[in-house]
């Protein structure tokens, strides 16, 4: 025995398994199911969409046969909340949920240059990877303090940096810069953060530079006199190699030296032995007369 349970149709039910199946930065893909299994005709729906930043609402109409209902809501804002009610045209119970929608990126390649006595934030304009954001929009830049443990609101600008002054020796900082943020500080970008402790613990700021010129100056002094010393022993090194070469060369001369003949002689090899008036010689050392190669 089996039993068979069937849904008597009733346009009073609201929806079924209202939710979102993606969420995106100006869109909302939501699914839900009829009030009832197989409708045996359309079954036209309406979407209120309650914009909970601006206090607006817009409704659509959904006309449709299918069980199974998946809709896009368009045209929605980054960084928005909104709350989505689906129920049958005629007025019957709904369904409901709420939705955030995915704030603008962060911007990218934030950066930090320190002058004297302050220091500018960098980054890439939005534009560039947002279709979203207008530059006429801005950021906003906020500081946080972690010695102090306080987070700052610094300002908002329509460029690309922001100069910081006033900092305090030994403290560590953390910038961050995203889209301004809309309607009382909501609908914001995500941020971009960097951390910034380039100040020291106590010491002045010009003592810190002095600080690391002096050991950049510690490692390129050493350095110098080692590459002095190697060169000064390459320069020994040649000189004592040439001057080995002149002695041999002298021995070598003074060996085949003739007292009889008062020349050097060199012999060829196949004529070793024979001192003929042909052999090569080297006539003579004096001081007073050149060495002559015969």
């Amino acid at each position: 025995d089996y039993v068979v349970v069937k849904m008597i149709p009733d346009n009073r039910l609201p929806p079924r398994h209202l939710h979102s199946v993606h969420t995106g930065k100006t869109f909302a893909v939501i699914k839900w199911e009829s009030p009832y299994d197989a409708p045996d005709q359309d079954m036209l729906y309406a979407v209120a969409v309650k914009d909970l930043v601006r206090k607006t609402d817009r409704i659509y109409k959904v006309k449709t046969r299918n069980s199974t209902v998946e809709y896009t809501i368009k045209k929605l804002e980054p960084g928005g909340k909104y709350h989505v009610i689906v129920q049958l045209g005629n007025m019957s119970k709904e369904s409901s949920m709420k939705i955030n929608t995915v704030p603008l990126s962060a911007p990218d390649a934030l950066k930090i240059i320190t002058e004297n006595d302050h220091i500018l934030l960098f980054w890439k304009s939005l534009a560039l990877k947002e279709s979203n954001f207008n530059e006429s929009r801005g950021y906003e830049i906020h500081m946080f303090d972690s010695l102090m443990n306080i987070t700052a609101y610094l300002g908002n600008t329509t460029e690309n940096f922001f100069k910081v002054s006033n900092l305090k020796i030994g403290h560590n900082y953390s910038f961050s810069v995203q889209a301004r943020c809309l309607y009382s500080g909501q609908m914001c970008g995500e941020p971009a953060t960097l951390l910034y402790d380039e100040l020291g613990t106590g010491e002045d700021s010009s003592v810190a530079r002095s600080g690391r010129s002096t050991d950049v100056a510690a490692i390129v002094v050493p350095v110098l006199f080692l590459l002095l010393v190697t060169l000064g022993i390459g320069f020994v090194l040649l000189y004592m190699r040439h001057r080995r070469l002149q002695n041999s060369f002298t021995a070598f001369a003074n060996s085949h030296y003739s007292s009889r003949l008062g020349s050097a002689i060199f012999s060829s090899g196949d004529d070793l032995g024979d001192e003929d008036d042909e052999a090569p010689m080297i006539t003579g050392f004096s001081d007073d007369v050149p060495m002559v190669i015969a």
